[in-house]
């Protein structure tokens, strides 16, 4: 095969941190260390609106969430090609298994769990395997069509992770004569916070080491303590799972013609800052991991550093997926492709910043539950402001953990007006509306 295989691997509420490889002391995940090492880690990737629908409407579509899915529970709209027509219209079999989120299912209505997505709504992926949502991961229920054959909704005999890649793995021993474009999406680590007993047993909640900025009150630490336990335990539950799907590609003779993106839809905060879970602009709910891997030795030998600062956001990772593929990128896809920057090849600049929105807010409690719009930007600045207000500012450089918000600070008075204008220039581009402060402020 001429092309190239594309898998996606993504989990759900994973903040980019939470990998050893990305520096985090509580755990320890060999397998996706392995893709970063001889891979390319974009460990300034972007949630570009920290929130399940929204992400993924943007992560199929390659548009902007306000012209996808601006919110929780929204539908995406089936007058966008998918990522699925795209490769299929390039002569990839196409496959998703797992979690879709896509569908506007109200949990109000009924678990989502056991609604059933009609065929014409499963983004034309050939063979499509999955669920609509699911926060029980020992109690998830998969639907859907393998080629024209339906599968009515039944229930998966163990833990979700674990089931789910077992459905992959079985997709990946089948015998193939066109390329692939496949997709494992997991719930995990998302809340609640359970794994298998191997993995749960391995997190005494006293010994986590939590990040500086969590806050110090006794009811946050108490839940914090008690939620990393489980989050890492399912993360390594994960990590164990990737490993399978590298060794099934080796064992079938894959690996050198398949290229495996590892990324999640936004993090979690698990307390810094005082806040809990996603939609926040802080960096443990937007920055996400995002991995490239490929067996193949021309894109892993002679490396200087696996790691880059590119600011890869929701809207990027179909473009840079066809791009890996070799598949021409159509000019109406919004995002950038980075596929130059994987295979370590010349190309036109890359984008200095990473568009940040909250488009609907969610009214989920202990989170940030405003529209704002910001950026983040390839030389380490964050902004973001909400109606007609400035929100913060960090100098990431300097300040990693977001602990000195200089927005109102007089000192960076001119850095916070670029920071303001290149909002504004995200917003003009992508035909977005918001009340951007442009007023200076003066002593």
């Amino acid at each position: 095969m001429s092309k190239k295989n594309i898998i996606w691997i993504f989990s759900d509420q994973q903040p980019g941190y939470m990998l050893s490889c990305n520096g985090d002391p509580n755990v320890k995940t060999p397998n996706i260390d392995r893709m970063a090492l001889d891979g390319t880690n974009f460990i300034n990737a972007v949630s570009g609106f920290p929130l399940c629908c929204a992400y993924r409407g943007s992560l199929l579509s390659g548009e902007y969430p306000h012209k996808a899915v601006p919110g929780h529970e929204f539908p995406l709209p089936q007058h966008l090609p998918t990522a699925a027509d795209y490769f299929n219209e390039a002569g990839y079999e196409s496959a998703y298994f797992g979690k879709w989120h896509l569908d506007g299912h109200k949990e109000a209505n009924g678990r989502a769990a056991l609604h059933e997505i009609p065929k014409e709504r499963r983004g034309n992926f050939d063979t499509w395997l999955g669920y609509e949502n699911n926060n029980s991961q020992w109690d998830c229920y998969v639907h859907g069509h393998m080629k024209d054959k339906e599968i009515p909704i039944y229930r998966l005999p163990g833990y979700e992770t674990d089931e789910l890649t077992n459905l992959f793995l079985n997709y990946l021993d089948e015998d193939k004569t066109d390329p692939f474009f496949a997709v494992l999406s997991v719930q995990p680590p998302h809340n609640p916070y359970i794994a298998p007993a191997e993995y749960q047993g391995r997190f005494n909640p006293e010994d986590i080491k939590l990040r500086p900025n969590v806050a110090q009150a006794k009811s946050v630490l108490e839940t914090v303590r008690h939620d990393l336990a489980g989050a890492y335990a399912m993360v390594e539950n994960l990590d164990h799972n990737v490993g399978l799907i590298l060794n099934k590609l080796y064992e079938k003779n894959l690996d050198q013609d398949t290229w495996v993106l590892f990324f999640s839809d936004h993090g979690d905060m698990h307390g810094s800052h005082g806040l809990f879970k996603k939609t926040n602009p802080y960096h443990e709910s937007s920055n996400v991991p995002f991995i490239a891997w490929t067996g193949d030795y021309r894109y892993t030998n002679n490396k200087i550093n696996s790691h880059t600062n590119q600011v890869i956001n929701h809207v990027d990772i179909l473009p840079t997926s066809l791009g890996l593929a070799g598949i021409n990128v159509k000019e109406n896809l919004k995002g950038h492709s980075y596929a130059a920057v994987i295979n370590k090849e010349n190309a036109p600049e890359d984008p200095q910043s990473a568009y940040l929105q909250n488009v609907i807010p969610t009214g989920h409690s202990d989170s940030f539950d405003r529209p704002y719009r910001g950026v983040v930007t390839k030389d380490g600045w964050k902004y973001a402001c909400i109606d007609g207000q400035d929100l913060l500012m960090f100098n990431l450089n300097d300040d990693p953990y977001e602990m000195m918000n200089l927005v109102y600070n007089s000192k960076w008075q001119e850095k916070r007006q670029e920071l303001r204008e290149m909002t504004c220039d995200w917003i003009k581009k992508t035909n977005d509306k918001f009340n951007v402060p442009l007023g200076q402020f003066h002593e």
